[in-house]
């Protein structure tokens, strides 16, 4: 009977045939024996297997069961050594290499620091990795699921069958990994995992897949090498230099999916690359804003219920793509922005709700792990393999995608645990308050890491409420980030707009209140796509009065925006005076374009971000007070409203002043704080942008003469519904 040794139990089988074997590897593959080395193979569909060895014969394997269970005891002598699967039946032969001959890929570096949760490479080690494995070609699958009873991997590889690539378990790391030989680039794949109490969960995509399927179908995708051809070394070294807040930033946000169709739909990257960067260079913009490109199954979240966290969406290309989409802009001198979303996730069933059949991504309380205002489920911030898993995300498009920073969404909904929640629908924190205290150490992390590890890479903070401190240094106690959206400026702003000229006098501190905490955080002044949906309106179509009132309100406002203290953001439409409220469903409507005032907006916008990016009084202290002086901030009779914006010592400054009535102010006596020509740069009155072209004849000559609190003044003529800009030439 001691020649029996070597057999697998009838037990064993079984528990390979119904994929519940408790250690696969111990099993299959090359193992073991008392009487030598045996290779055991499961190869569904096989009449017959044989094992050829590496530089040696090929040895007949026996079928032990007739769904393909074989196996072979070696040669007396034969040491271990490589070898491959040579099949036949009825239709033919085959040969193939065996998964289960292939030791592991991940190492104790990788359980000890995802367990810790500061693996800062985790795209490189987990998800579907390309690489040459023990001298084959394959693909790594490797994936965190703690609590499953087994994960296989499945595909069109393996005819989606779960018991051909039963994973490895790493015990105390909850790592499941298996070389899966021969599979190549753009193999869909999903994992089967049998959840904790038995029972198979729905077939669940790659938490870090790096391609995934277009919708509606879901599977991830092998993606292949990262090793694109870049050639922005000269954009990335330039960012590189200087502080951020004191280079000019005029961002144009675009919904990649909507900015312009082709006759057959989409866009694809390159498409984009060939129509958008050229065109957001021409306006002048300093960087293109996409919203959220990680893959998502919904087109109406736009992009903001994320499946994919590394995957660019399959809508516009694959990841190669998007790569050259970036690089494009790099060399044509724009940044690229990315909408980042760590806040909450679908809870589609491919997702990663209940991932290995527990609450594992998510809290399991819903008062902490369900957001009730967009029925998400939110990250448990505060498990160390979650927060590991976000932050390689983040680091993930900085580092393959070289994108130049990362706009946070919805970071109000992460700070506060009682956020759009009534008493008793949440959970305090341990000292009994409202703050979420993993996520604020989350938020720090990933900031500092990704100032540290990308110099001159930036992370805006899309923060609505008055938390102290985001755009300070996370070692000063503040969040981390670089910037933050100034939500309140914003809907000051656009309530003013939308009041009628003669009644604005009684709403003149909504013009004049962002100063009081204009240099409180490092903002950024957004017009955002949140601005014209929903009801909402088109900018355009909030603002009261005639056609020709519309246009002249919106070109004032802009060149009251462009002077402001803070960087700009615009989205898609507004440069031309969209008049439709955005429809993510649709083109934007170019066809205004064909009308003069249409044009007109395009190229007073244009001329903003010229003279903007020129006059560095402009941008370079937006985000310090010794940069802006009040000129007139309390003539609210009149709707007007002026200001000085000064840079470094030898640079010119400049005074803005603007009507927001339609009656125009003749002789308005300015203060000025300098003797002088001041050449009137910018009139968003003139004929050029649809106008009626009057103004101040090239500029002004300011005398001595106390006006405003300033030494000198001049006599100026203010348009109606006009912003003017003055540049002191002496």
């Amino acid at each position: 009977m001691a020649v029996q040794k070597w057999h697998a139990t009838d037990a064993d089988i079984t528990a390979i045939l119904e994929a519940r074997h408790q250690d696969p590897f111990g099993l299959l593959g090359l193992q073991d024996s008392p009487n030598g080395l045996v290779i055991r193979a499961f190869v569904p569909g096989a009449d017959a297997l044989a094992a050829q060895l590496e530089n040696g014969p090929a040895v007949v394997l026996q079928q032990r069961h007739d769904d393909g269970f074989f196996e072979g005891l070696l040669p007396a002598g034969t040491v271990r050594c490589a070898y491959t699967l040579q099949a036949s039946n009825a239709g033919g032969n085959w040969e193939l290499d065996d998964p289960y001959r292939f030791g592991p890929v991940l190492g104790p570096t990788d359980d000890y620091l995802i367990a810790e949760g500061t693996h800062r490479e985790l795209y490189r080690r987990l998800g579907a990795q390309l690489m040459t494995h023990e001298g084959t070609d394959g693909v790594h699958f490797a994936v965190w699921a703690p609590n499953a009873r087994r994960v296989s991997v499945v595909g069109d590889f393996n005819a989606w069958d779960g018991r051909r690539h039963q994973m490895r378990l790493r015990f105390g790391s909850g790592l499941w990994e298996i070389f899966a030989p021969g599979v190549s680039e753009k193999a869909k794949y999903k994992f089967e995992i049998l959840g904790p109490d038995g029972n198979l969960l729905p077939l669940k995509a790659d938490p870090l897949g790096r391609a995934a399927e277009l919708r509606p179908s879901t599977a991830s995708v092998v993606a292949g090498p990262e090793n694109f051809p870049w050639s922005d070394d000269l954009h990335l070294a330039a960012r590189g230099v200087g502080d951020p807040r004191r280079k000019p930033m005029t961002i144009y946000e675009v919904h990649l999916g909507s900015w312009r169709r082709g006759p057959d739909g989409f866009l694809s990257y390159d498409d984009l690359a060939d129509q958008l960067v050229p065109y957001a260079v021409d306006l002048g913009f300093t960087h293109l804003q996409f919203m959220p490109v990680s893959e998502h199954p919904l087109d109406a979240s736009w992009g903001y219920q994320p499946i994919g966290l590394l995957a660019p969406t399959a809508r516009f290309g694959d990841p190669a793509g998007f790569a050259r989409l970036v690089d494009r802009a790099h060399t044509a001198g724009l940044g690229v922005i990315l909408d980042w979303v760590p806040a909450h996730f679908p809870t589609d069933q491919h997702g990663l709700a209940r991932f290995d059949g527990t609450a594992l991504y998510e809290h399991e309380d819903s008062r902490k792990g369900f957001h009730p205002d967009w029925n998400t489920a939110i990250y448990n911030f505060g498990r160390a393999e979650v927060a590991n898993t976000l932050v390689a995300s983040a680091l993930y498009w900085l580092d393959v995608f070289h994108i130049d920073g990362l706009r946070v969404d919805a970071v109000a909904s992460m700070l506060y645990l009682d956020y759009s929640r009534k008493p008793g629908e949440w959970l305090p924190n341990q000292d009994g308050g409202n703050t979420n205290h993993e996520a604020v150490a989350f938020m720090r992390r990933v900031n500092e890491l990704a100032y540290g590890l990308h110099p001159g890479s930036m992370m805006i903070a899309e923060e609505s409420t008055a938390w102290p401190g985001v755009s300070a240094p996370a070692y000063a106690g503040g969040l981390g980030f670089g910037f933050k959206w100034n939500m309140g400026w914003m809907n000051d702003t656009l309530v003013y707009l939308s009041i009628d000229p003669v009644h604005r006098r009684w709403h003149h501190d909504k013009l004049t209140f962002g100063l009081l905490y204009g240099f409180s955080e490092n903002f950024i002044l957004p017009i955002s796509h949140d601005e014209v949906v929903h009801g909402k309106g088109s900018l355009l179509a909030r603002i009261p009065g005639d056609d020709w009132q519309k246009f002249a309100t919106l070109r004032a406002y802009y060149g009251f925006m462009w002077a402001h203290p803070g960087k700009k953001l615009l989205f898609m439409g507004q440069e031309f005076a969209q008049r439709d409220e955005w429809n993510f469903d649709r083109s934007l409507d170019w066809h205004v374009l064909q009308y003069a005032s249409h044009r007109g907006v395009q190229a007073c916008v244009r001329d903003l971000n010229q003279i903007y990016r020129s006059e560095s009084s402009l941008y370079s202290r937006d985000c310090e007070p010794d940069g802006f002086c009040w000129i007139v901030a309390d003539d609210r009779d009149q709707s007007v409203i002026a200001w000085l914006r000064t840079g470094e010592p030898d640079d010119a400054p400049v005074v803005m002043i603007a009507n927001f009535t339609p009656v125009p102010r003749p002789g308005y006596r300015l203060g000025l704080p300098k003797p002088g020509f001041w050449r009137e740069i910018l009139n968003t009155d003139s004929a050029i942008y649809g106008g009626s072209g009057t103004g101040n004849l090239g500029g002004v000559t300011a005398h001595n003469g106390h006006k405003h609190g300033m030494p000198c003044s001049a006599e100026v003529f203010i348009p109606p519904l006009a912003t003017l800009y003055f540049r002191w030439e002496g």
